[in-house]
């Protein structure tokens, strides 16, 4: 069975940085293209990043800013976003999907695995 624990959020004051971790099991993790999304409230699932399955290449959104940065470590099984000098816009719920082929996708709807996601709140 597949799952995905993500963590690491949580409240912090505006221009304070988190790091998100989501670590994968049940699944040959490296096979799969791996993002992250974020949903607000009243919004979708918007595309925050991307890394391929060996982590040789990346694709950020917009929204970041140049002030997210994606990774995964393949031995542990989890990816990772740094998130750096953060503003209340963040508040969100953060997932970490997986998609089937390494290289990675915008597209939620191509993504097969998701977990619960990690709720980050961000105080002015």
């Amino acid at each position: 069975q597949v799952q995905l624990v993500e963590s690491g959020g949580g409240p912090v004051p505006a221009g304070e940085s988190l790091r998100l971790s989501c670590v994968a099991s049940g699944i040959a993790y490296i096979s799969y293209g791996a993002g992250w999304f974020r949903q607000g409230p009243e919004n979708g699932r918007e595309f925050l990043a991307l890394i391929h399955g060996k982590g040789v290449s990346t694709l950020y959104g917009a929204s970041t800013k140049g002030r997210f940065a994606i990774s995964r470590d393949n031995t542990k099984d989890t990816i990772y976003l740094q998130m750096n000098d953060l503003d209340p816009e963040y508040r969100a719920i953060y997932y970490c999907p997986l998609t089937p082929g390494a290289t990675g996708t915008r597209d939620p709807k191509l993504y097969r695995y998701w977990g619960r996601g990690t709720q980050v709140s961000v105080s002015e």
